[in-house]
């Protein structure tokens, strides 16, 4: 309203209606009077407005065969795509798949200073968590008999609770979750109280694993929750 705002029709000169400034950084930069068409004002804006970038989805490719490659059982290759993609990219969330990539090739120490570099930020605190029971099950594995062996002493006594804790152990190493959940809480309802409560503790320490969002969480919660009240 040039009646009303006197101060501006003088200061920049307003002599017709339309009369369009371009500020720029706090600075007026181009302008045009009079009623213009599409092309002249894009023509004007287009020295002053950065394109926009197309999205970088390459992060996500590389996320993507990551995670394939550790579903596939090939946690060295995995490693090696990372190391050489984290020389340009150091997001998080390639830093949680080397994590993950580390405990299924059994560098055990090089998983804790990766996760030592993220510990401390909130939003992952779930995936940490679960990385550190993945990785807490991967290092118990050393101390056990071989999978084969621990399945021949229950073909010959089912009730051999200790195997069946210790075939548990290596089940959840190897990302064998619902088998592992299954034979927890078998043992729990037969054994409750070996090693103090360790199945249960156990149980537990897998949802977190897995995340409380996970199907398999959801449903042996719940199968716990009824076993226990």
């Amino acid at each position: 309203n040039c009646d009303d705002e006197v101060f501006l029709t003088e200061r920049f000169g307003i002599r017709s209606l339309p009369t369009v400034v371009l500020f720029k950084d706090g600075q007026p930069v181009d302008g045009f009077a009079g009623i213009q068409p599409e092309s002249a004002i894009r023509t004007m804006l287009e020295p002053h407005v950065a394109e926009p970038q197309p999205a970088d989805d390459s992060g996500e490719d590389v996320e993507a065969q990551v995670a394939a490659l550790l579903d596939a059982g090939e946690p060295e290759q995995a490693i090696a795509l990372l190391q050489q993609t984290m020389a340009e990219d150091s997001r998080d969330p390639l830093l949680l798949l080397l994590a993950r990539a580390l405990v299924d090739s059994r560098q055990f120490d090089d998983v804790d200073t990766v996760l030592g570099a993220i510990e401390d930020k909130e939003n992952h605190k779930q995936t940490i968590a679960g990385l550190r029971a993945g990785l807490d099950f991967a290092r118990q594995t050393a101390d056990l008999p071989a999978p084969g062996q621990l399945e021949q002493r229950l073909a010959s006594d089912p009730n051999d609770s200790e195997a069946a804790y210790q075939l548990a152990i290596h089940q959840l190493a190897g990302q064998q979750h619902q088998a592992a959940l299954e034979g927890l809480l078998q043992l729990m309802q037969r054994d409750r109280s070996y090693a103090d409560n360790a199945a249960q503790r156990t149980l537990l320490q897998t949802f977190e694993l897995l995340g409380n969002g996970h199907p398999l969480s959801i449903s042996y919660r719940r199968k716990l929750y009824q076993l226990l009240y």
